[in-house]
């Protein structure tokens, strides 16, 4: 997400004041901050990664590429990189690891309003079309009571990831290493 604070109208600036992490904002008011966004913002990037690719490579090596990858995408345009939580290594695009840093950062919480309000729509429309049994126009796909009872009645659908501790009957015997976080 590139977002100049700097240059966007004092009617934007207002539209954006509410950003704060994706996880602390109503629903509603994180889609009209998303609109914003993407409208106003001078660039964004959006990564997506299967579950097949997230079983295979762990949940947090592959947001570390993904973060890499969306990084690099902005390298040229960005005057500072900045990314929530934790960094990415030498091998990333300079840049400044903030914990927290998507209620410190404009920009950070920013692309926080935009990583989830995309999953959410994924999860609404293609997710919930594709598999309507398991409910994920409702749950967006968290391990709620309903979607737990969901994947106990019908098994789990080829999105969901086999490596998830979804509980004993769930569990990847194969799997070698604890989860990542």
């Amino acid at each position: 997400m590139c977002l100049d604070v700097t240059r966007i109208s004092p009617r934007t600036r207002r539209a954006l004041s509410g950003l704060n992490d994706s996880k602390l904002v109503r629903p509603s008011t994180r889609d009209d901050l998303a609109r914003v966004l993407w409208r106003d913002a001078d660039r964004i990037v959006v990564r997506v990664a299967s579950s097949r690719a997230i079983d295979l490579d762990g949940l947090h090596r592959t947001n570390l590429r993904l973060l890499r990858e969306s990084l690099a995408a902005l390298d040229d345009r960005a005057d500072a990189l900045l990314v929530d939580g934790f960094s990415l290594g030498s091998d990333a695009p300079a840049h400044h690891a903030l914990v927290r840093g998507d209620g410190l950062s404009a920009s950070v919480a920013a692309a926080s309003i935009i990583a989830k309000t995309v999953r959410d729509r994924l999860m609404r429309g293609p997710a919930a079309e594709r598999y309507p049994e398991y409910g994920f126009d409702r749950h967006v796909g968290y391990a709620t009571s309903d979607h737990m009872a969901r994947i106990e009645a019908h098994g789990p659908c080829p999105i969901h990831r086999q490596s998830f501790r979804w509980g004993p009957r769930f569990i990847d015997q194969s799997e070698t290493s604890p989860p990542p976080g």
